[in-house]
């Protein structure tokens, strides 16, 4: 998809898209950012049809061009009735501040330059942003609507404006960071100034500031202040952010004890060890309080995140014997977290669903396709509809969302993200033509 830019201002703090062509029979976004993109629209925005409204209104090409500046999205969207209305969708920009420590992360790691001017967004810079205490991808709450019709949540304008949108986005993340606050060029040329004083200092230590003891307040007993009514010192500013974690111990030399696999312990060591710097960051980062907290994982949920970080062959036979599947079966559960986490685990397995979900179902597949678009022929079987005489499948999850699989040997494979929209899942599985091994 070409995403071809009319203007771009001197300053580069603004970006106008030219409009897209209609979006028939195609998912608004391929890559994970796109639909990490589309799930903060999708988790945020209270009114469904509101919602598929939008989505109409995107797939037909009644967004108009898209501007792009700081902390701001601004398109004309043509209605039902073909009356124009401005939408806009508000993203808060980062602080200079925050821009400072993301650029450090950016600089910290050759590869993350080189993903951005390839537009690239990587997994992992977006991990090493968080555990400098910066989300870089929207979440719930975080994509604002202001429209000229007046709506108060999003509406039809703001939410087909978001699906462009996600189409943008795959193909230039960097639009997403000029959301944030820094155009390309700008952006660029700080980046490329850091890298050249990090070239000019390698091998020395940055400063870290020191708080010198005599400067803290002696401590207090806290009730005896309380009850003489002794005014006390403010509380002290809250930790950094975490910018980096310890290594782990390995250990070198030692060899494998009755009952006791060394591989394994010094893989579990390095995740737990990830998993506590994630947790501290979360927990002093001002952008995830009042989150909701996630459900803990069951204990096969975890088994097959373990598994999708590659331990290597004698660990994953292991976490396979644990879940009692073959690798083949954890190798379909890993791909399956792979696109939706313990979310996707649920669809992988579910094969039962309420009544009154099955109903809402088939009246969304009833729905999907236009008059004039050629609706496909699908078999149902509780929340699973298969493309007749075909190797394409939907899966309805719990939340209301589709799911694409493919079927490859005796096995279906995921091959997407989950879609509000089942007819741009059902096109994300018909279009997947990528090579997965066979399994059961």
């Amino acid at each position: 998809m070409n995403t071809p830019v009319d203007a771009e201002d001197a300053g580069g703090r603004e970006r106008v898209f030219a409009p897209l062509p209609p979006a028939s029979g195609r998912a608004f976004a391929r890559t994970w950012w796109g639909r990490t993109w589309l799930k903060a629209l999708e988790d945020t925005a209270l009114d469904g049809a509101q919602l598929k409204l939008g989505r109409a209104f995107a797939r037909r090409g009644a967004v108009g061009a898209v501007a792009v500046r700081p902390g701001r999205i601004t398109a004309v969207v043509l209605g039902t009735d073909r009356t124009p209305c401005r939408a806009d969708v508000l993203l808060r920009e980062l602080t200079a501040d925050e821009w400072d420590r993301l650029l450090d992360v950016v600089v910290a790691q050759s590869g993350h330059i080189a993903a951005l001017l390839d537009r690239d967004m990587p997994p992992r810079l977006v991990e090493d942003a968080a555990d400098a205490g910066l989300d870089l991808l929207p979440g719930v709450g975080d994509l604002d609507p202001e429209c000229a019709c007046g709506g108060w949540d999003h509406c039809a304008h703001t939410a087909a404006l978001s699906y462009q949108t996600a189409r943008l986005l795959d193909e230039d993340p960097l639009a997403l960071l000029l959301m944030r606050g820094r155009g390309e060029r700008e952006l660029l040329e700080t980046l490329q100034e850091r890298s050249a004083a990090q070239a000019a200092e390698k091998g020395g230590r940055p400063p870290v500031a020191a708080a010198h003891e005599e400067d803290m307040p002696q401590g207090v007993d806290v009730a005896e202040a309380f009850a003489l009514g002794v005014l006390l010192p403010p509380l002290p500013e809250p930790p950094a952010p975490v910018s980096g974690v310890a290594g782990t111990a390995v250990l070198d030399g030692v060899a494998d004890a009755p009952g006791l696999d060394v591989g394994a312990l010094s893989f579990l060591a390095a995740d737990a060890a990830g998993t506590a710097r994630r947790m501290l960051a979360a927990a002093v980062s001002p952008q995830t309080s009042g989150r909701p907290a996630q459900r803990p994982l069951t204990a096969r949920e975890d088994a097959v995140r373990l598994a999708a970080a590659s331990p290597g062959p004698a660990v994953t036979a292991r976490l396979a014997a644990f879940c009692g599947c073959s690798e083949a079966e954890l190798e379909i559960a890993v791909r399956a977290w792979g696109f939706g986490g313990a979310e996707a685990l649920v669809v992988l397995a579910d094969r039962s669903a309420p009544p009154a979900a099955l109903r809402q179902a088939r009246a969304e597949l009833d729905l999907a396709w236009g008059e004039e678009e050629v609706r496909p022929v699908l078999q149902g079987e509780g929340p699973r509809w298969t493309v007749v005489e075909g190797e394409a499948q939907l899966r309805y999850g719990p939340d209301g969302r589709w799911w694409p699989f493919r079927k490859r040997g005796q096995a279906w494979w995921p091959v997407g993200g989950p879609e509000r929209d089942p007819a741009a899942a059902l096109a994300a599985a018909l279009a997947d033509d990528g090579e997965s091994p066979v399994g059961v």
